[in-house]
């Protein structure tokens, strides 16, 4: 899961990315709103923690993009303000989850797994198929498929965007940790597994290629 951290304290930042890569996420980070609103236009992002005075202005400012590219992703505000009207005027404006600084590492990380758990980014159920990310499991109507790894991942990201088209570059960021040292072909490899070992024995078709655009969850067929 990729998370993404806009705050401009950069010793905060760097040990909220340290800390969360420690624990298995993928991590990008922001000290800017105009870099987080970079990021959020070319990465697709399970959950944002932000900031909200930022140099350049409202940290807040960041949600509503997230939310318009992915209602699934979560959005969490941190900020020094402490007052309760603070906190009422950020989840009114589109946050999930509002921390005062300072706050404890744990509490965080415990309160962001809540958060992504209520996101809908566990089980994901559509049709008769079932996806289920902790298990690296898909089941079809009861019987257990053999999908794992990367396929399974590319997969479970797409059924998690399923009414967007995901290009090869958006992919490769949201699964692979350095997507800068692999190429393109295996996004091409992954998806002829998925082939393989879903869509071939259940004859159905669950990935879309889109050309020169990228790829679509397409599962089930639309009347």
């Amino acid at each position: 899961m990729r998370i993404l951290i806009v705050e401009d304290e950069s010793t905060l930042n760097k040990t909220l990315s340290e800390g969360l890569r420690e624990l298995g996420f993928q991590t990008d980070e922001a000290e800017s709103l105009k870099d987080a609103l970079y990021y959020v236009g070319i990465r697709n992002y399970d959950l944002v923690l932000t900031d909200w005075m930022l140099p350049d202005g409202d940290g807040l400012e960041v949600i509503p993009e997230v939310k318009r590219k992915s209602q699934r992703a979560a959005c969490m505000v941190i900020s020094a303000r402490d007052d309760r009207e603070s906190a009422i005027e950020a989840l009114r404006r589109g946050a999930d989850d509002y921390i005062c600084k300072p706050f404890e590492f744990d509490v965080l990380v415990a309160r962001i797994e809540a958060r992504l758990r209520f996101g809908n980014t566990n089980q994901i159920e559509i049709g008769d198929m079932l996806i289920d990310p902790d298990e690296e499991l898909v089941t079809f109507r009861g019987k257990d498929m053999d999908l794992k790894g990367k396929p399974f991942e590319v997969l479970a990201h797409l059924a998690r965007h399923r009414d967007m088209i995901v290009s090869k570059e958006q992919l490769l960021d949201a699964i692979w940790e350095e997507p800068e040292l692999v190429t393109p072909n295996v996004i091409e490899v992954a998806i002829n597994q998925i082939r393989q070992k879903i869509d071939k024995p259940l004859k159905v078709d669950t990935i879309e290629t889109v050309r020169r655009r990228g790829y679509r969850f397409c599962y089930p067929k639309k009347a």
